[in-house]
């Protein structure tokens, strides 16, 4: 018998330079999501919440989905890939909306390493910089940011543990 653990994250070793990582599965953000995400954040704006409003008074004619969603949408796709294994998220050093979203649309994202650097205070860990991009169904680019994440070296990473034995299928 085997037993496979799903990686969540990568350890510091891991991460190359250059290296792109293309997240799934995609989200098709509803409307739901768009009204719960607003109403959670207290962000009211009619932009988002009213169909009438949007498109009678707005450029675009119609709803459009909050930013920090998507931003927050495209972010978590790539924590399985990039964050699972962090210390701690240390910056967001730019967040760019390159386009609007729309209810309906599908959100994918990739992450490219931007850069690595081992800590000058700690030999456990090292911080990745990387650049995400979030697209929509039509492949335009939607959602850009950069950031810095503190990630462990795989010798210090503390073990994976659960709540229970070993012997579950005994």
């Amino acid at each position: 018998m085997t037993t496979f653990e799903r990686p969540f994250g990568r350890y510091f070793e891991d991460f190359e330079s250059g290296d792109i990582y293309r997240h799934w599965p995609g989200k098709t953000i509803t409307e739901a999501d768009d009204h719960l995400f607003c109403m959670i954040t207290m962000n009211h704006h009619p932009l988002h919440t009213n169909a009438w409003f949007a498109e009678h008074e707005t450029v675009q004619g119609k709803n459009v989905v909050v930013g920090n969603l998507v931003y927050s949408l495209v972010l978590g796709m790539s924590v399985p890939d990039v964050s699972g294994m962090a210390i701690a998220n240390l910056e967001v050093e730019s967040l760019i909306h390159r386009a609007p979203t729309f209810h309906g649309d599908t959100i994918y994202a990739e992450t490219k390493v931007i850069g690595k650097t081992e800590s000058k205070s700690r030999d456990d860990r090292g911080v990745v910089t990387v650049e995400t991009k979030g697209f929509n169904q039509r492949g335009e680019e939607v959602c850009f940011f950069r950031r810095k994440v503190m990630v462990w070296k795989q010798a210090s990473a503390p073990p994976r543990q659960r709540p229970y034995g070993e012997d579950v299928w005994d």
